[in-house]
């Protein structure tokens, strides 16, 4: 594992401040929505569809503290960019957006490195106030939009209407997920390099921390990593690709069942990951099983290095 002390240069102008939120582009967004309501804990705060003049796509926005989702779903059965999108990856994330100070000096910076800009400065507003935004490229069919909300006072963003709570959501136990704490995107191997590299030359972005087929591998698989991170360092983007192994990696899988790069997984930060998992179990939530062997590895490990741990095994391999 290698950390990196060096940020290199601050930015004189713009600023990057926190993930604002994720859109997924799916086939039935009310229904999407519905699932991160009932399961893991979000509620509904904000709709854009038929009902408020939007005649193309329908949005449903679900939230949970910090955490914002927008899921996407056209209206139109002609849309070729959205359809075709769904039917090479499916339901799937399509933008990770990020609140930014100062959106001209960081697009004028990105267009003079070479950034594909999707779609440049623009305004919308209502009575809430104005948001402006901009979308570049990033890795695969994967954007960024960047948006200064500033002087915006809304439920979401213009033409949004808020949303009623889900009453049964409300009636289950709480999840207890705070924020996020990152995003992964997957990629072919052999083009970890590039798209960090993008990173750090479109949005100035330095590299916090990174491993290689040497530090994680099983008999089978192996796989390279670096994360990238604004200059607050309150925004994650671990960049990953395969590795050489007996069998494929789950990157390399990821990267051929999606149909080329993409965003394979967003982690939710807890501040009580025992109850979190309770409570999300009790929500119909599955998780993946791990081995006992695992906890047995651990137990040894930590006795054998003198090292506690805050939470309880017992309780960690049964929950």
């Amino acid at each position: 594992m290698t950390t990196y002390a060096d940020k290199g240069a601050k930015p004189i102008k713009g600023q990057f401040q926190n993930f604002d939120h994720i859109t997924f582009w799916v086939g039935n967004a009310k229904q999407a929505a519905s699932y991160y309501v009932t399961r893991l804990g979000f509620q509904p705060v904000a709709f854009k569809g038929l009902q408020t003049g939007s005649r193309q796509f329908a949005v449903h926005v679900v939230k949970q503290n910090q955490i914002v989702f927008a899921f996407v779903s056209s209206y139109q059965p002609d849309d070729s960019v959205f359809g075709e999108h769904l039917m090479k990856h499916g339901d799937g994330v399509k933008d990770i957006a990020f609140a930014v100070k100062d959106l001209d000096a960081i697009v004028q910076v990105a267009k003079d490195k070479g950034a594909v800009v999707v779609k440049d400065i623009w305004e919308e507003s209502d009575e809430n106030g104005v948001v402006r935004m901009a979308v570049l490229k990033t890795f695969g069919d994967t954007t960024h939009t960047l948006i200064d909300r500033s002087q915006y006072k809304g439920v979401f963003l213009p033409g949004f209407k808020a949303t009623e709570a889900d009453a049964l959501g409300e009636k289950l136990p709480p999840a207890y997920l705070n924020f996020i704490d990152h995003c992964v995107g997957n990629q072919p191997d052999n083009t970890m390099e590039n798209v960090a590299d993008w990173y750090e030359k479109i949005l100035a972005f330095h590299r916090f921390w990174s491993i290689d087929e040497k530090q994680v591998y099983t008999e089978y698989s192996a796989l390279r990593s670096v994360v990238m991170t604004n200059w607050e360092e309150t925004i994650k983007i671990p960049i990953n690709e395969p590795a050489p192994g007996k069998k494929k990696s789950q990157i390399e899988e990821y990267v051929e069942y999606y149909g080329g790069p993409g965003v394979q997984h967003i982690a939710l930060n807890t501040s009580d990951i025992v109850t979190a998992v309770r409570n999300l179990r009790s929500r119909g939530v599955e998780f993946l099983r791990t081995p006992s062997q695992y906890y047995e590895l651990l137990r040894k490990n930590l006795e054998r290095d003198n090292f506690k741990i805050k939470e309880d095994l017992d309780i960690l391999e049964v929950k």
